[in-house]
C-alpha cells in the first residue's frame, strides 16, 4: 500500500517540511511543516524528522516504506558524512545513517537546488515547455546561488547528477570576477557573491554609500530614478550571461529554470540571456529560459520525486 505514496521532505535551518504525494496523480495527500529547532543540535534535528513522519503517518493512516529528503547541504559520496550545509550542526554528520537507522526505511537525501531542479523538470513548468528534453539546469538565484543537473534516464525518467563529490550543479561557487570580493566558502569572487540577492545589495551600497534593499533597486532602476541602480542591473545582467555561458557549453541543456529572488528580475529573460550569447560556444542560442511554476513548493516536491 505504501508504495502508492511518495513522501518527501525539504529539511531548512528554521522549519521542516512534509509532504505525501499520490504516486501516479501527483495529488498532494497531507502536508505539514514543524520547526527544525537546529539550536538545540544534531540528535534533535533528527529526532525532529522522525516526529514529522509519525504526524504525517497518523493523518495518511500509513507510513513510507522510503522517504526523500532536500537538505541545504550535501553528502559527500566519499565519506557519507554532511557538508556544504548552512545548518551547521548537519555539517560532519553521517545524516543519512542516522536517518535510515531512526527510521528503519531507506532514505534518499539531495540538496534544495537538486530538488528545485527535479520539481520543476517532474511536476513543473519544464514538462509543459518543453516535454522532450534531455537535460535541464535548475538554477537558484536568492540569498546564496545554487544549481542543479537533471537528466532523463536510459529508462526515460528524470535523474539528478550528483556527481562524483556530491557537488554536480553547484555552478555559485565558480569564479566569475575578483569584484564580488570574499565568499563564505574561503574563495573569492565566486558567482554568488555577484549573481546573489546578498551581493547585489552590496554592490549598491558600495557605489552609492547607502543601503537598500533589491526590490527597491530594481524599482529605481526600471524608472531610471537611480543611476546606480540602473548600473547594479546592468552589472547583473552582464555578469549572469558570462556565469551561465559556461554552464550551456558544458551541458548544453534545452532549458534554464530561475529561481528564487533574484529570478524574478524580468531583465534576465531579456538583456540577461542576449548576455549568454556573446559568451557561448555557438553563433545562436535556442535554450529556453523559464520560469518556475511551482515557487516555495518545489523543495518539498522534488524530495518526493527522489524516491518516485
Amino acid at each position: 500500500m505504501a508504495n502508492r505514496y511518495l513522501w518527501g521532505f525539504d529539511l531548512g535551518g528554521t522549519k521542516i517540511e512534509g509532504v505525501v504525494l499520490q504516486a501516479t496523480t501527483q495529488q498532494v495527500l497531507v502536508r505539514q511543516r514543524i520547526p527544525t529547532e537546529a539550536h538545540l543540535g544534531y540528535e534533535h534535528i533528527v529526532r525532529q524528522i522522525v516526529k514529522l513522519r509519525d504526524l504525517l503517518a497518523q493523518q495518511v493512516g500509513h507510513s513510507p516504506d522510503q522517504l526523500g529528503i532536500g537538505t541545504p547541504g550535501t553528502v559527500d559520496p566519499g565519506t557519507g558524512l554532511m557538508k556544504n550545509s548552512n545548518s551547521t550542526a548537519l555539517n560532519g554528520q553521517p545524516l543519512v545513517a542516522d536517518l535510515q537507522t531512526a527510521l528503519g526505511i531507506p532514505v534518499r537525501l539531495a540538496n534544495d537546488a537538486n530538488c528545485f531542479a527535479l520539481a520543476e523538470a517532474t511536476m513543473g513548468v519544464v514538462p509543459e515547455q518543453v516535454p522532450d528534453y534531455e537535460c535541464v539546469f535548475g538554477v537558484i538565484l536568492g540569498t546564496g546561488v545554487g544549481g542543479g543537473v537533471v537528466v532523463r534516464g536510459h529508462d526515460g525518467q528524470p535523474v539528478v547528477l550528483g556527481g562524483q563529490h556530491g557537488i554536480g550543479g553547484e555552478w555559485g561557487h565558480n569564479f566569475l570576477d575578483e569584484s564580488g570580493g570574499p565568499c563564505y566558502c574561503g574563495r573569492a569572487g565566486c558567482v554568488e557573491t555577484i549573481l546573489s540577492g546578498t551581493g547585489l545589495q552590496k554592490y549598491y551600497q558600495q557605489q552609492s554609500g547607502r543601503f537598500a534593499k533589491l526590490p527597491d533597486i530594481v524599482a529605481w532602476a526600471a524608472h531610471g530614478q537611480d543611476p546606480v541602480a540602473v548600473a547594479t542591473l546592468e552589472r547583473l545582467v552582464n555578469m549572469f550571461g558570462r556565469a551561465i555561458a559556461p554552464i550551456i557549453n558544458v551541458l548544453d541543456p534545452n532549458a534554464v529554470v530561475l529561481g528564487g529572488g533574484v529570478g524574478n528580475i524580468d531583465l534576465l529573460y531579456s538583456q540577461g540571456v542576449a548576455q549568454v550569447l556573446k559568451y557561448l560556444f555557438n553563433p545562436r542560442l535556442e535554450t529556453k529560459f523559464l520560469r518556475p511554476k511551482l515557487g516555495d513548493s518545489a523543495g518539498v516536491f522534488g524530495a518526493a520525486m527522489l524516491v518516485a
